[in-house]
């Protein structure tokens, strides 16, 4: 088969790395890439909001599966233009990428559907958001309804905080389109897990849980990030509990986006808070999380493209996935200034000395110097991994690969891991 996986980040080095053991594989590309996924894959110079320019290259070079890595062209309607070109595409139409998309749509299918999850309110006026969360009180959690790179969402401790957030998002326009409109919900508590499914609109087939570490800074300060961190598997969600939320969390989501004439093929993230009353839904995410793919899919025994086309067959009812017992351990190094204003185009050392039998180097803002040197080139720029038969072999594995690494502009939180150590 020949493949197009579409993004430059982490995740999708990871997706390149997976798809490229696969026997079933012909030719790889990735559009537009990075340094480390040209080791895997031939990298195409086309951004991933470039859906036109996409469409003519998958015609032109006859291309048997798309496979979108972000949520951003999902979101922008990239199944859909595939499709009508006659190719297949892995990933969501833009109506049930909404389930992204739009935080206020999820509530509304998980109300639907009966499915847990905290109490809210749409909010498209920034007067009336304040005067709730005057009468509602603090904690209280404020989120933009759209898009907002993992970024758009404000647990506050206080009122001024939450009001401030709501002034951020809704006067000052700190995410542009996406916080036109928010969502204020309870705050709930409790560990944080994500669960993830391969979907192909009728049947869901588990792909395991990892547990993200989205603020900057150790002990879980600062402000959020894309994911600074991740491991699995989480003691604290054992199988049993996974399936129980497959069965009452995505299944039901499923059956809903049937009803409504959107049926969901693609990967579902479901953002879950085991609280005391149970798990309950904070969020769904049409795609891998990231640094999440990088853990799960060093676990995966099963080969990703036939698990794809499964699901692109609606087949998932027929297969199954194997996993290895191992665990895996993702630890993000980003540019000095993330998540606010990182620093480009500093020089990194040492990353071959770094990989090693149980240690994965996944690129994310990367980019090649004049002179072939690797550079730092975004925020989150690499994700080292790594694996062991315990979760403080696969630890210390990560951070060990860390300590060979010459970056002195680069930073990591140093506790990724501890809460299930």
């Amino acid at each position: 088969m020949n493949v197009l996986v579409i993004g430059s980040g982490g995740r999708e080095h990871a997706l390149c790395w997976a798809l490229a053991a696969s026997p079933m594989l012909t030719k790889l590309w990735c559009a537009p890439g990075n340094p480390g996924i040209a080791q895997v894959a031939t990298c195409v110079p086309i951004g991933a909001l470039e859906i036109p320019q996409l469409v003519a290259f998958a015609q032109e070079n006859q291309i048997d599966l798309v496979i979108p890595g972000p949520e951003a062209p999902l979101v922008a309607g990239i199944t859909d233009a595939m499709e009508a070109a006659s190719i297949t595409c892995f990933g969501p139409t833009k109506a049930a990428a909404q389930l992204e998309g739009s935080k206020s749509f999820t509530k509304e299918i998980a109300d639907a559907a009966g499915i847990p999850t905290a109490l809210w309110e749409r909010f498209e006026d920034s007067r009336a958001a304040c005067d709730f969360i005057s009468r509602r009180g603090a904690p209280i959690v404020v989120k933009a309804d759209g898009l907002a790179a993992g970024k758009g969402v404000v647990v506050a401790t206080t009122e001024e905080e939450a009001i401030h957030a709501v002034t951020a998002m809704m006067d000052d326009a700190a995410f542009g389109d996406a916080g036109r409109s928010i969502v204020i919900e309870e705050c709930l508590t409790g560990p944080e897990v994500s669960l993830f499914a391969l979907c192909d609109g009728a049947d869901a087939l588990l792909l395991g849980s990892a547990q993200d570490h989205k603020r900057v800074g150790d002990g879980d300060t600062g402000p959020n990030t894309g994911g600074m961190g991740a491991y699995s598997p989480v003691p604290a969600f054992p199988p049993a509990l996974e399936q129980a939320c497959l069965e009452q969390i995505v299944k039901p989501v499923l059956q809903q986006m049937v009803s409504r004439g959107t049926p969901f093929r693609g990967i579902l993230f479901a953002g879950l808070m085991l609280t005391e009353a149970g798990a309950k839904l904070i969020e769904f995410n049409v795609r891998f999380g990231d640094p999440e793919a990088q853990v799960l899919l060093l676990r995966l025994k099963s080969d990703l493209l036939a698990a794809i086309q499964a699901a692109c067959d609606g087949e998932l009812r027929n297969f199954d996935l194997r996993w290895h017992d191992n665990a895996a351990l993702a630890v993000v190094m980003a540019a000095r200034g993330y998540p606010d204003a990182p620093e480009r185009g500093t020089v990194i050392r040492g990353l071959d000395a770094a990989v090693g039998e149980n240690v994965e180097i996944f690129h994310a803002g990367t980019t090649t110097g004049p002179n072939g040197e690797t550079l730092a080139a975004g925020g989150r720029v690499l994700t080292v991994c790594g694996t062991g038969a315990t979760l403080q072999a696969a630890h210390d594995a990560a951070y060990g690969a860390i300590g060979k690494i010459v970056w002195p502009e680069g930073f990591c939180r140093r506790d990724i891991g501890q809460r299930a150590l």
